[in-house]
C-alpha cells in the first residue's frame, strides 16, 4: 500500500491492518454507543449496531470507480503484492476496533454495558472499501469469523462471480449492489476498470439462486441518474433472475468523496426511495417488510417471516 495513501486513511480514522485490510467505525457505532440510535441493519436483521465490525480485506483494490462512491478512489488496485493470513487480518482488525472505539469510554453520554459488548464485535460487515471478493483468501476468513460465532454480511459488486460460486464457506448475507438497470447506465454511474464487468454482474445474478445462504439485491438510488420510472421494469428483469430473498432499494447519501462528483439534489428523499419501491414491487409481488425513513431504505422480501437473526 503506497505510503500517500496510508495518510489519507489515517487522516480520515481509518485503522490499517497488515497490507491490505483496513477498518473504519460505522456512523452507527457512535450513534447507538451515545444515543442509542441504530443502523437499519438493526432494525430489519437484528444486527446490533454497536457490536459490528465495519472492515475490508481490500482497502484500495477495486475494479469500479463508482461516481456515488464516498471512498477516496485515487490509488485503486487492481492486485495484491503480498496476501495476508485471514486468522492475522481478524485477530487485528478486532484489535483495531478496541483501539478505535477507547474514547467513547470516557464520555458520559456512552452506554457503558454497550461499550464492553462492542469491545467484543458478533457481527462483521466486510463492505468498507474496494472489492472484498479480490481477496482470494475470504472463504477461510469467513470460516475464521464463524469459528468465532461472529455473524458475517459481505457486500459485493458482483463482478466476480467465480470468486462466489467457489467462496466456501458463504457468508451468512450475501449482497450484490446492482446501481444500473442496463450496461450503458452502469458503465456511466460505475465506471468498471473491466472489460467485461456487465457480462460478470449478470453471470453473478444467475448464480444466485443456487448459493446456499441469504441474498440480497442492494439498489443504490441515485437521483437524475438510474431511478427513473421507466426503468423499473429492467430492474424487475435483474431482480427476478437473481430471485433474492431480499431486496434493498436504499437511496445515495451526499457524502465523502462523491461530492466531487455528484451534487446535493442526487440524493433522493425517503418519499422517492419509497415510491421506487412500490412501483418496483408491483412488478415483482414481492412483501414489503419494513423501512427506515431516516436512511432513506425500504425492505422488501419474498416471505412474511421476520428478517431477523435472532428469530
Amino acid at each position: 500500500m503506497q505510503e500517500e495513501f496510508k495518510k489519507i486513511l489515517k487522516k480520515q480514522h481509518y485503522a490499517i491492518v497488515g497490507n491490505h485490510s483496513g477498518v473504519k467505525l460505522c456512523h452507527w457505532m457512535r450513534q447507538s454507543l451515545l444515543f442509542n440510535r441504530v443502523c437499519y441493519k438493526q432494525d430489519f436483521y437484528g444486527i446490533e449496531s454497536h457490536r459490528c465490525l465495519q472492515m475490508t480485506p481490500s482497502i484500495n483494490q477495486c475494479n469500479h470507480m463508482c461516481l456515488f462512491c464516498w471512498r477516496h478512489q485515487g490509488f485503486t488496485e487492481k492486485n495484491f503484492n503480498e496476501i495476508d493470513d485471514p486468522k492475522l487480518i481478524l485477530d487485528e482488525s478486532i484489535k483495531a476496533q478496541m483501539k478505535l472505539i477507547t474514547g467513547f469510554k470516557g464520555d458520559n453520554r456512552c452506554d457503558q454495558m454497550k461499550w464492553k459488548e462492542a469491545n467484543n464485535p458478533n457481527m462483521l460487515a466486510c463492505s468498507l472499501s474496494g472489492e472484498p471478493t479480490l481477496y482470494p483468501c475470504l472463504g477461510e476468513f469467513f470460516e475464521e469469523c464463524h469459528k468465532r460465532k461472529i455473524t458475517t454480511f459481505l457486500v459485493t459488486n458482483g463482478t466476480n462471480p467465480e470468486a462466489l460460486e467457489n467462496l466456501n464457506p458463504l457468508p451468512k448475507q450475501l449482497y450484490v449492489s446492482i446501481v444500473a438497470p442496463n450496461k450503458k447506465i452502469y458503465e456511466k454511474i460505475c465506471s468498471p476498470l473491466i472489460s467485461n464487468a456487465w457480462d460478470k454482474i449478470n453471470q453473478t445474478l444467475e448464480l444466485l439462486p443456487s448459493l446456499k445462504t441469504r441474498t440480497v439485491i442492494r439498489h443504490t438510488l441515485v437521483k437524475g441518474w438510474n431511478m427513473d420510472e421507466k426503468l423499473i421494469k429492467e430492474y424487475a428483469k435483474l431482480d427476478s433472475k437473481a430471485n433474492p430473498l431480499f431486496i434493498e432499494p436504499k437511496g445515495y447519501v451526499f457524502v465523502g468523496y462523491s461530492r466531487k462528483r455528484m451534487n446535493i439534489s442526487n440524493m433522493p428523499s425517503y418519499e422517492n426511495v419509497k415510491d421506487f419501491s412500490d412501483k418496483l414491487n408491483e412488478e415483482l409481488g414481492y412483501n414489503f417488510l419494513m423501512e427506515k425513513s431516516d436512511s432513506r431504505v425500504v425492505l422488501l422480501s419474498k416471505s412474511l417471516k421476520p428478517a431477523r437473526f435472532d428469530k
